[in-house]
């Protein structure tokens, strides 16, 4: 196991983490009918806001306490309070998530002693869920705030239920990770109903944030995802799938809640994992692999044959969160590719991504890190545009934000079909800054006239050719 190397510098150069408050978020907007309410100054949302609008361009609805000087100083219950009961009586929200910032976890707000006094001030509002989530911005990163607002849904909407095999229904629970798109989403959806088995996602951003007209007017609260009858019902599901290591703390605590089969897996890139999921559910369903999905798998083996000699011993470096790093490194491993470095912007706790220099660090070392190890491919998000412009290297993009290209927020690449993307994108990048033709080769053994002394390739060509090149005795 790899130890990550741990940049100690006196300042971020070029930032590659994207803040906890961020990621917890991003796992409300991926509930039905729900509003973020962030606890802290205004421009905590205003950017937050901005990163998810160039993002997935998309209206994204998010709420402040709005903190002054004032109330960061003598305390901000009031605040938190007035606009909890304004959301509760103006927007319609049947969620409300309740996100400490930095500014308020440094102070020392109390979020649930708060919520007890809302309650009590306002028994109107006593049934309302409000899940509060402490996720500030200067430890973690977007990843863990994403991991502890889905283990605060679990912890504060769920009660213990007793679970039967023989009363379950066709269904799987999905705990799917911050580095899932909404594309990487439907592939998860597409392949359990090919086991006739619907998938029931925590949180739901496939139908909140794949790129869709909204049919209505504008709403203040989320459109689409999961509604608040999974936590009534997610104990008559069949199993619980988790992708990513950083929800396997809610999925524990899930399965504490209720001991229904957890299947577990780090990520769902590449041929292995993905031949491990589909066995684990041919065993969950007791029956045979769909001929779709072998067909899909040996669409897969056909692109890795066609890329491999592209991405065959090619030396990628790669910046992004945990999960995403570690199901990008096993994709190009299983193409022998060689992951040089890679750069995460938090270490997690006991965590080995993969590859054997792992940084936590910035764009920046990364940077460092590709020219020291003469990287051929660059993988990371928009941000490393400019590095790749600079190292003239082709660049794939992936993670948070992309905002440089059109859809880029719903590439899928996990499961077969997305593998095989990811694949074919990877190796187009490469084809792309290639050298087409075939270099003239020329015999160390040809004899060449002694009066032309040393001569390069050029020069060597044309004299096989009989010809003169320029500056050469006769020419023009």
């Amino acid at each position: 196991m790899t130890t990550p190397v741990l940049k100690r510098k006196a300042l971020t150069v070029r930032p590659l983490k994207t803040s906890q408050t961020v990621g917890a978020v991003l796992a409300f907007q991926g509930m039905a009918n729900a509003i973020p309410l962030l606890h802290g100054s205004q421009g905590c949302s205003a950017f937050t806001k901005v990163f998810f609008v160039r993002h997935f361009r998309e209206p994204i609805p998010i709420q402040t306490t709005a903190l002054d000087q004032t109330s960061t100083i003598m305390g901000a219950d009031g605040n938190l309070i007035e606009a909890m009961a304004t959301l509760a009586a103006k927007s319609g929200a049947v969620l409300i998530g309740v996100v400490a910032t930095g500014l308020v976890s440094t102070q020392g707000c109390d979020l649930p002693r708060v919520i007890r006094h809302f309650r009590q001030e306002y028994p109107q509002w006593r049934e309302l869920p409000i899940v509060p989530v402490e996720a500030p911005d200067f430890t973690g990163c977007q990843e863990s705030g994403y991991g502890l607002a889905v283990l605060a849904m679990v912890e504060h909407l769920i009660t213990p239920r007793p679970w039967r095999a023989d009363a379950t229904l066709p269904r799987v629970n999905v705990l799917a990770a911050s580095s899932l798109t909404p594309g990487d989403l439907e592939e998860v959806r597409d392949l359990l109903a090919a086991f006739d088995r619907e998938a029931v996602f925590l949180p739901d951003l496939s139908d909140a944030l794949d790129g869709h007209l909204a049919e209505g007017d504008y709403l203040p609260v989320t459109t689409g995802g999961t509604t608040l009858d999974f936590f009534k019902e997610f104990h008559q599901s069949q199993a619980t799938l988790v992708i990513g290591r950083s929800l396997f703390p809610a999925a524990e605590r899930l399965q504490q809640l209720c001991p229904m089969p957890v299947l577990r897996f780090e990520h769902l890139m590449g041929l292995d994992a993905t031949d491990r999921l589909v066995s684990a559910l041919a065993n969950l369903t007791g029956g045979k692999v769909p001929s779709r999905v072998e067909r899909w798998r040996r669409q897969m083996l056909d692109a890795m044959l066609d890329t491999h000699f592209l991405l065959g011993q090619k030396r990628v470096a790669m910046a992004g969160e945990p999960d995403l790093v570690a199901g990008f490194h096993q994709l190009f491993a299983e193409m022998g590719s060689h992951t040089v470095a890679a750069v995460v912007p938090h270490r997690s706790s006991g965590r080995n991504v993969g590859p054997e220099l792992t940084v936590v660090g910035d764009l920046d070392d990364l940077e460092r890190v590709a020219v020291a190890e003469k990287a051929e491919l660059l993988v990371g998000n928009s941000q490393l545009a400019e590095t790749a412009a600079r190292l003239h290297l082709p660049l794939m993009r992936a993670g948070f934000p992309i905002f440089d290209r059109l859809g880029g927020f719903r590439e899928a690449r996990i499961g077969y079909r997305g593998s095989r993307n990811a694949l074919f994108e990877a190796a187009n990048r490469l084809l792309e800054g290639a050298a087409h033709g075939i270099s003239p080769y020329f015999s160390g053994l040809r004899s060449i006239p002694a009066s032309l002394g040393a001569v390069n390739d050029e020069q060597r060509l044309a004299s096989v050719a009989g010809s003169s090149w320029p500056g050469s005795p006769g020419h023009g």
